[in-house]
């Protein structure tokens, strides 16, 4: 049993009052909150076990790295990856992203190759290829959405080419909620024997994963989506993809041996952690990861079906609201304007009524101007969201279209 107001006094935040109202925190796909768990591991992390990892010989130089190492097979098991040594810890999916872009695509990717993409990419799954394009002569390709603004299947097999060297693509949109048919994209594509890079940013957090299942190559993900701190994501990928690539960044850790004339390199996952790394954020991430399992993933996705039902029903009753993407598939992220109200002025006034949301492009300017938008106001749930948060949204946004209208 899911209990809301038990998992809702786990997270401080959520308590407090905005310009004199109750918060209603509906922009958790942008950051979620963090629970008591991992704010208190953080906390010790620093009072009282701190040390650099993997160096020193003293007794709190030996807890961190138990620490930070145990963060890693926490993840591991996380992701059912097969062995600790495919999990890179990164500062975010972004720089993950990049990691891969250089490190791998540098080394094996020519003029012409091509790139295929999804065209609900976050920017973080665009640019660092756009690099690879500038530097490299690669091509970018991005598979066309359906009538309704999802992504399409017969589309993106019928996109693969003999240029086509790689598919990186989301696991969950950020904009219309979508969660892709990963499982049946991967399949389809190593068919094709190709390699595939998965951004499960926003997926991890609403979903089990696999990677071992999917048979990606690499999947990447955040923490502080997934209720842990900033300055922590993740990189899996396969024991024979790491062993292959370079390093991406030089110093300390990810070197086995230095001298005036030549440097060799530590293996995966060492060689791409330079530098100390972020120990406090991982041993958060690793409360995170406990803290969300220990819900339940079943449990939680039962009710975040249930309130985005709820909110789909309460959001498609508001006259003149216009969604993006197929308002079937949505899971938990409703991307919506009003009509005649900028999306900027919409979250300002909601703001004022306690409710958080966001407004913008949301690092997906391909796709908006797919939907020929510019902008879009997009509203969240996590797992500590309620029917009380929704109410408060709806109720704000009928005030919201009456002082826009004047009335």
């Amino acid at each position: 049993m899911f209990d809301i107001q038990k998992v809702r006094a786990d997270f401080p935040a959520l308590e407090q009052k905005i310009y004199g109202n109750r918060l209603a925190y509906l922009d958790s796909a942008a950051s979620a909150q963090k629970p008591k768990a991992v704010i208190e591991s953080i906390t010790l992390g620093l009072s009282a076990n701190y040390a650099n990892v993997h160096r020193g010989l003293h007794f709190l130089a030996n807890e961190a790295t138990e620490a930070y190492e145990t963060a890693r097979t926490t993840v591991k098991k996380f992701l059912n990856a097969s062995q600790e040594d495919e999990i890179i810890f990164v500062k975010n999916a972004t720089e993950a992203i990049n990691l891969v872009a250089y490190s791998w695509g540098m080394k094996n990717l020519k003029s012409g190759d091509e790139i295929l993409l999804s065209s609900l990419e976050h920017h973080a799954n665009i640019v660092p290829w756009h690099f690879l394009r500038e530097r490299l002569g690669v091509e970018l390709k991005f598979v066309p959405l359906n009538s309704e603004g999802n992504f399409d299947l017969p589309e993106f097999e019928k996109a693969i080419s003999k240029k086509t060297k790689l598919l990186a693509i989301s696991h969950m949109s950020n904009v219309t909620g979508e969660i892709l048919p990963i499982e049946a994209i991967i399949k389809k594509a190593k068919a094709y024997d190709l390699p595939v890079l998965v951004d499960g940013s926003q997926a991890v957090v609403h979903k089990q994963v696999d990677v071992q299942a999917l048979g990606c190559d690499w999947y990447v993900f955040t923490g502080h989506k997934l209720y842990g701190p900033t300055g922590i994501g993740v990189l899996y990928g396969k024991k024979e993809r790491l062993e292959d690539m370079p390093p991406f960044l030089g110093g300390g850790e990810m070197i086995a041996e230095v001298t005036t004339s030549s440097v060799s390199y530590n293996v995966p996952p060492f060689r791409f952690e330079a530098g100390t790394p972020p120990i406090i954020e991982a041993i958060g991430l690793t409360a995170a990861i406990t803290y969300v399992e220990s819900l339940g993933y079943d449990s939680i996705a039962n009710y975040e079906k249930e309130l985005s039902l709820y909110a789909k029903e309460a959001l498609s009753a508001i006259k003149d609201l216009s969604f993006y993407g197929a308002v079937e598939l949505k899971h938990g992220i409703f991307s919506f304007n009003l009509k005649n109200i900028h999306p900027h002025d919409l979250a300002t006034y909601l703001d004022r009524k306690g409710v958080a949301i966001r407004a913008g492009t949301h690092c997906a300017q391909p796709l908006l101007s797919i939907f020929g938008i510019t902008a879009c106001a997009r509203a969240s749930l996590a797992l500590y969201s309620n029917k009380a948060d929704i109410d408060q949204l709806i109720t704000a946004l009928d005030q919201a279209k009456r002082f826009f209208d004047g009335k």
